[in-house]
């Protein structure tokens, strides 16, 4: 009988997290389709066929729900990131990995779709803008926690390590801010092409002898 109940748990676990998925995929094509103000909590639970109540018993507010949308569309490069970002005796590959797969996500559609997203409601509903700001943060926490172990171990000269993410993911930028504004997705050979200058103009700036090298 033990053995039963734990399989009901599991299996009553199971849909509800499958529930949460189902609720949070679409929340997130409602938002990019009609905006973070135009969507209500009571429009979402109509397009998923449910009540408001059961609705707000996963999410008690939209903006915990578009938190925890953007937080879930972020979660594979999150962990790709930390699987990335390790201690390593080529620090210049490494940075230039990270350079790479940075640029080649914020230029993805989804990413770009989002971005004009915020751009467009943060006036009018400066939650979006508070809550999409936490998006970056988590990327730069880990760059941050990445080279300060590096400028411990001498393969950066010593700096501020929040600084220096900052510095490499603004590197990073130019191929999104051209999307922004109106212009084609990049390349690969563009998307690798900016990769190796944000390396390269990077480890000129952070690296012990000032030369580039890891």
């Amino acid at each position: 009988m033990e053995q039963d109940a734990k399989r009901s748990c599991g299996r009553r676990e199971a849909r509800k997290q499958d529930r949460r998925l189902t609720i949070m995929a679409t929340a997130r094509r409602m938002f990019l389709e009609n905006g973070y103000a135009a969507t209500s909590m009571s429009a979402i639970a109509a397009e998923l066929g449910g009540s408001k109540a059961t609705l707000w018993n996963y999410f008690p507010s939209k903006e915990e729900l578009f938190d925890a949308v953007l937080d879930d569309a972020t979660a594979v490069y999150r962990q790709q990131l930390t699987d990335l970002l390790r201690p390593t005796p080529d620090m210049a590959a490494t940075v230039l990995a990270f350079t790479r797969s940075f640029i080649a996500k914020i230029t993805s559609l989804e990413a770009v779709q989002l971005h004009r997203l915020v751009a467009t409601e943060a006036a009018r509903s400066p939650e979006v803008g508070r809550i999409f700001s936490r998006v970056p943060q988590r990327t730069r926490q880990l760059l941050a926690e990445f080279f300060a172990a590096a400028m411990a171990a001498g393969q950066l000269r010593q700096a501020d390590p929040a600084d220096a993410a900052n510095v490499v993911t603004y590197l990073c930028m130019g191929l999104q801010q051209r999307m922004l504004w109106g212009g084609a997705a990049p390349s690969a050979a563009e998307i690798e092409a900016g990769a190796q200058t944000a390396t390269e103009v990077f480890l000129r700036a952070y690296s012990p002898d000032g030369t580039g090298g890891a």
